[in-house]
């Protein structure tokens, strides 16, 4: 079985069509939305889409959870993998939509014990040819050091994820300071269906940028660049 590991923080307006394309795959899964205070209507969607509070966990059926931690990402994403039952553990951002037939792709890769973590191709939605881009870049970093940030949806086997230690406690980049440890006792594997994140937030930000602070990730990954400006990473609803 798969968890599908949802952090959320006044999410409104990309979680419901996240939600409705996620819950229309077939397959083995549960999801686990883990917010982080969320002041808008964030619980009324998951009300909406049939989630119910149950931390600590209440039936041992549940397939929709919502559950609730201090905001910060990692800090959230380790709350529900803490209470996840599958043997993958699937982190999604709530404004990505998951390809076609992703989950019953991870359900037939479950018997393959030599895959043990992985990620997919990125796109942004829309037709902006610097998204496209950005992608690109985004993608040929990937496909070079198989470090998988989060809006990849990186999937990782429970058991190695709870030896790793779990995401980091840090503010930002904790999805890359976890794969650096991750590709160092396994080689992820790379999807090429592409997952798709809505460009809403990128376009808000201004596009270019959102491409400045993709380049500073990326030096800051493959080089060492050791500061990134704070105000890069600022939340963006």
């Amino acid at each position: 079985m798969i968890s599908v590991i949802i952090p959320t923080f006044n999410e409104e307006k990309a979680l419901p069509a996240t939600l409705q394309h996620l819950l229309s795959q077939p397959g083995d899964y549960e999801v686990l939305v883990v917010d982080g205070g969320s002041t808008d209507r964030t619980s009324e969607v998951l009300q909406g889409f049939g989630f119910c509070s149950n931390y600590p966990r209440l039936t041992p059926h549940a397939s929709r959870v919502r559950l609730t931690a201090p905001k910060g990402r990692a800090a959230q994403m380790n709350v529900a993998a803490k209470e996840a039952r599958g043997e993958w553990l699937l982190f999604l951002h709530a404004d990505t939509k998951l390809p076609d037939g992703a989950l019953l792709r991870l359900n037939e890769l479950a018997a393959d014990q030599s895959i043990q973590a992985g990620g997919f191709f990125h796109r942004f939605s829309g037709s902006d040819w610097r998204l496209k881009l950005i992608s690109f870049l985004d993608n040929f970093r990937c496909a070079r050091s198989r470090i998988i940030y989060g809006d990849q949806a990186m999937f990782v086997r429970r058991p190695l994820f709870e030896r790793l230690g779990g995401f980091p406690s840090q503010p930002i980049l904790e999805d890359v300071a976890f794969c650096e440890r991750l590709i160092k006792v396994t080689t992820p594997l790379l999807l090429r269906s592409p997952v798709v994140t809505d460009s809403r937030k990128f376009i808000k930000m201004g596009i270019w940028r959102s491409f400045l602070r993709v380049l500073l990730i990326i030096l800051h990954v493959e080089f060492g660049l050791p500061f990134l400006p704070r105000v890069f990473f600022q939340d963006v609803r």
